[in-house]
């Protein structure tokens, strides 16, 4: 599945309108947000049709998943909508994500934890805002420039202290940045290992954190919690350092530019978990060679040099390196 799909849920009490557009969507709130009325209308026009009273408008079917027989009932489950309510603790397993990887399915998951083995996007994640009678999807984390932490954006952020979310080429790119400022830049080899290396280097003055928005969004509660009470600390998430340098328009290719500015339906769920491992197959193709091909492991060269290295940076919008 790829694509942006558009949902319309309706009984007599409540309409519910919102768009999925990845394949994993998060939806958290408290209790009485809407979030199990939501599910259960959705499993009643499943099992009884529109004799449930519940009206559903979708392209794509729309099914419910729960209980201890999860994984039979998904691996018949092809090309659809998969909404699971929280509760269902299985999400959380390594199983689920094994079981998951590599189906053309799009996942809809209520839950308040945060769950670790799956690579979901910090924009999509939500609570449902009800307002009388229609209920909407509402963006949990959005910010400006992809920067969070930030609330006043008149004036550039000019980092003393660099964390990196991998130790490959993003970090020996930004490594070789910062060493024109004499910035200290340190890899987190993992977005698990950010929080922890976060708290040790907390005392530095403007640190900035650069990790994979595409696929942190399992961080990003506590770590935006942990902003709140630390003024000087920073996070830039780019879809991933792919992106980046695909924005930077170093890369001549003609279909980048569209697909940049909608990549969700060129990107099919069952072959790429996340939308940083597409960004980074069409900088690998796109650059396969050129003076600029690509590994993810070491930096090319060719990447530090002045000229291109100028354009990447200045894509990171609200910070001076």
């Amino acid at each position: 599945m790829k694509g942006h799909i558009h949902v319309t849920v309706t009984n007599r009490r409540i309409r519910y309108d919102f768009t999925i557009h990845r394949n994993i969507t998060i939806i958290q709130g408290d209790s009485a947000t809407g979030k199990t009325t939501l599910l259960s209308m959705i499993n009643d026009y499943y099992n009884l049709g529109e004799s449930s009273g519940v009206t559903l408008s979708c392209e794509k079917p729309c099914v419910t998943l729960s209980g201890r027989n999860w994984q039979p009932l998904l691996a018949t489950i092809r090309d659809s909508l998969v909404f699971i309510d929280e509760g269902n603790e299985f999400v959380n397993s390594e199983d689920f994500a094994k079981a998951i990887r590599g189906t053309d399915n799009y996942y809809i998951i209520v839950t308040r934890e945060a769950l670790h083995q799956l690579p979901y996007s910090v924009t999509e994640i939500y609570g449902l805002r009800e307002s009388g009678k229609y209920g909407q999807l509402k963006q949990t984390y959005n910010e400006m420039y992809r920067l969070y932490g930030r609330k006043n954006y008149v004036k550039e952020i000019s980092p003393s202290a660099l964390i990196t979310e991998d130790k490959g080429a993003g970090f020996e790119f930004f490594t070789h940045v910062a060493g024109h400022s004499g910035i200290h830049c340190l890899p987190a080899g993992g977005k698990s290992n950010i929080f922890g290396l976060l708290k040790e280097t907390a005392s530095s003055k403007n640190l900035l954190i650069i990790a994979d928005g595409a696929a942190f969004g399992s961080e990003i509660g506590r770590i935006s919690l942990y902003l709140k009470t630390h003024p000087s600390i920073y996070l830039y998430l780019p879809e991933s350092f792919e992106w980046l340098i695909l924005s930077s328009a170093i890369i001549s290719a003609p279909d980048i530019p569209k697909i940049l500015e909608d990549p969700a339906p060129c990107i099919e769920s069952s072959r790429y978990m996340s939308w940083e491992r597409y960004f980074t197959h069409l900088l690998i193709e796109a650059a396969r060679g050129t003076y600029l091909e690509y590994t993810k492991s070491h930096i090319n060269p060719n990447y530090c040099k002045p000229a291109v290295e100028e354009k990447i940076r200045k894509q990171i919008a609200g910070v001076k390196l």
